[in-house]
């Protein structure tokens, strides 16, 4: 790693240690806490219900602290995931090295680390969801020489009472995106998250306010966006992670409410948690050729779209998750896919190839340097999941359908089949069009049974296991909510009643 991606890189770890957190050891980690007087451990780990637990652990010598990082420790599984039984339920949590960070939070020195689930032989628990994800990455690669690196978009709400503000200077409804102070009240929490999400680790692209702006009779809501860089699939998981947690953090710190809920109300925007994804081979980016999206990017996009009906089950896990994907809303109904267009379920955005590469040089006629390839930068977007994602079940998913795309026959004709260039379908004029398209679930037991309906191609070299599946399927269920959409039509009570029922999803 270059000596200036050190210096600037805002992980007080990488800094100090003088190296990138994926080579952190055990003696590193050790290092680091003797000479900067840490005092506490947590290891940190995902439950069932998508939240990041903790056990705490004062060190009281060194040896203590090696033992730790060397064995991790025992929980019961049981009260963390509802399909693990009581009578076989302890798990051992092991530190994942690389994902140490410094608390921002703690008035006690502490090292925060992410943990890895194993069950009582020593083997990686086959139904932790982030095992799942380590087991699709890998078969990815193995079966089809390609990897995938993602990226996530982590929309949320600030939601404040409106005599905590000042509100001399609104922002007209609905209309908040890339504002920016006095017109916007929260940038300043948006900038301290970010910077704390940098210094454990996240690789962020930017922050910025997003659409949905809005105020009733007690409370502000204001919507914003902090997006991530791609990255390896297994630490874009890990970053979002932290990220919903910290921002969590940061909003009690303000007094304010943070919601990751797809839906906050009537008429207003909902929030997404859009993955961008990157097909990589070799290390290097594959997703452009000779300026055109590549074969191989297509077979993915093909492959992604075959199995998103049953993706939801892991992106959308609420009834008001399915209240956002509804038609008009930039929220997608249809499985389908086209270039820059927020009513498709993929979207191609803007790359950076051909003559957009000098766009540098219209804007400064004095820029001297050689124009670069920028090809690289081109990724595509899956529009459908939400905050209330089971987010390494949700990026194992993708990845599987990845694999599944790369291996079909007839990849490259279900692309063009599904493609819908940059019309917008909802469109009269493009009526004929819709009417060909699929539909994505419209409740959590459509998206069950969509699960159900795919389980063979989710469960192909036992990458999820029957009885994980079985019981997702079972909890959608448990929401008994196919047809709300159409029995909620008009009643705005009860939607807000089921909002606040689901507001602190995941």
């Amino acid at each position: 790693m270059k000596s200036s991606a050190i210096d600037l890189n805002p992980n007080k770890l990488v800094q100090y240690l003088k190296k990138p957190a994926n080579e952190f050891t055990k003696e590193d980690i050790i290092k680091y806490v003797k000479e900067n007087g840490i005092k506490m451990i947590n290891f940190r780990y995902v439950g069932g219900d998508g939240r990041l637990k903790a056990l705490n652990f004062v060190i009281t010598s060194e040896e203590h602290l090696d033992t730790l990082l060397s064995t991790g420790e025992r929980v019961d599984g049981s009260s963390l995931f509802s399909y693990i039984e009581a009578g076989s339920s302890d798990l051992y949590v092991v530190p994942k090295y690389r994902t140490a960070f410094v608390n921002p939070f703690e008035e006690i020195p502490t090292l925060d680390i992410l943990c890895a689930y194993f069950d009582k032989d020593g083997q990686p628990l086959a139904s932790s969801p982030a095992n799942v994800l380590r087991k699709a990455r890998r078969l990815l690669n193995e079966k089809t020489g390609y990897d995938l690196q993602t990226m996530g978009e982590l929309e949320y709400y600030v939601i404040c009472k409106k005599d905590e503000i000042d509100t001399g200077f609104p922002t007209e409804d609905q209309r908040g995106y890339h504002e920016d102070g006095p017109f916007t009240k929260f940038g300043q929490l948006r900038k301290d998250a970010l910077l704390a999400i940098a210094q454990a680790g996240g690789l962020i692209k930017y922050g910025h306010s997003e659409v949905g702006n809005f105020s009733d009779d007690e409370y502000y809501y204001e919507q914003n966006e902090i997006e991530f860089e791609t990255t390896d699939i297994e630490a874009s998981a890990d970053q979002l992670i932290i990220a919903k947690w910290m921002l969590r953090m940061i909003g009690q710190q303000y007094g304010v409410r943070i919601t990751y809920a797809p839906k906050i109300t009537v008429g207003k925007a909902g929030t997404g948690l859009h993955i961008h994804m990157k097909l990589t081979k070799d290390g290097k980016p594959v997703m452009v050729e000779n300026g055109k999206l590549s074969e191989p990017a297509k077979k993915v996009i093909a492959g992604v779209l075959e199995v998103a009906s049953g993706i939801t089950a892991f992106g959308n896990k609420v009834p008001t998750s399915y209240l956002r994907l509804v038609p008009h809303q930039e929220a997608p109904t249809n499985i389908c896919w086209g270039d820059r267009n927020r009513s498709a379920l993929i979207r191609v955005p803007l790359g950076w190839s051909g003559d957009a590469s000098a766009m540098i040089k219209k804007a400064n006629p004095n820029y001297s340097e050689a124009l670069k390839d920028y090809s690289g930068k081109q990724t595509y977007e899956f529009r459908a999941a939400d905050g209330s994602a089971d987010i390494y079940g949700l990026l194992a998913a993708i990845c599987i359908g990845a694999r599944y795309g790369l291996e079909m026959e007839n990849g490259l004709e279900r692309a063009e089949e599904l493609y819908v260039s940059s019309k917008n379908i909802f469109d009269e004029k493009n009526k004929e069009t819709l009417e060909k398209l699929d539909h994505l679930p419209a409740s959590c037991w459509e998206s069950a049974e969509a699960l159900m309906a795919q389980k063979a191609i989710f469960m192909q070299y036992d990458v999820f296991t029957e009885g994980m599946l079985e019981g997702i399927a079972a909890e959608l269920k448990a929401f008994d909510d196919y047809q709300l959409s159409e029995k909620l039509y008009g009643k705005n009570e009860e939607i807000k009643a089921l909002v606040d029922k689901y507001i602190h999803c995941a």
